[in-house]
């Protein structure tokens, strides 16, 4: 970008040095006049439901009829009904606004997982072990080698076998 912008401050225009660099023209203008101040708000969708209709429409969907029925349920029992409060992605979409969207099957939770600590202040009362194959000189051969270890530093038992 910088190489763009000494390039285009010679006498070379500003689009032939974009494209001999490969930078982007838009880019480069955007970085010349960055955009200083507050954004402006986003319009209010015309078609989007008034703060009445919300509390309508949340009002419905937590009845005891529809507490236990999906948004797209409730809106084919309404519609039956000759009742419209919105699509079932609008409803969905207040439901999400309110914290009112889960999963609604059962979840399994898992427990933390805690790392066990063993601590041994004697000898014999806390035994580690360990298995690790070795290559042997011909193909196909291996040793096995096992590691039995009392926590205190000595080890117990060594073997290795091919």
């Amino acid at each position: 970008m910088v190489a763009a912008e000494e390039l285009a401050a010679g006498t070379t225009p500003t689009a032939r040095a974009c494209v001999a660099l490969g930078v982007p023209r838009a880019a480069l203008y955007r970085r010349r006049q960055p955009f200083v101040g507050p954004r402006r708000p986003r319009p209010r969708p015309t078609r989007s439901l008034s703060p009445a209709e919300q509390a309508q429409l949340l009002e419905v969907l937590r009845s005891p009829r529809f507490a236990d029925k999906s948004p797209a349920q409730a809106w084919a029992e309404l519609l039956d009904e000759d009742l419209y409060y919105g699509s079932t992605r609008t409803m969905y979409r207040y439901l999400a606004k309110n914290g009112e969207v889960r999963e609604r099957r059962d979840q399994l939770r898992h427990p933390s997982y805690q790392r066990p600590e063993l601590l041994a202040e004697a000898p014999n009362e806390v035994w580690s072990w360990d298995i690790t194959k070795l290559r042997g000189p011909v193909k196909w051969t291996y040793f096995y080698l096992y590691v039995i270890l009392d926590s205190c530093g000595s080890p117990g038992y060594v073997e290795s076998r091919p």
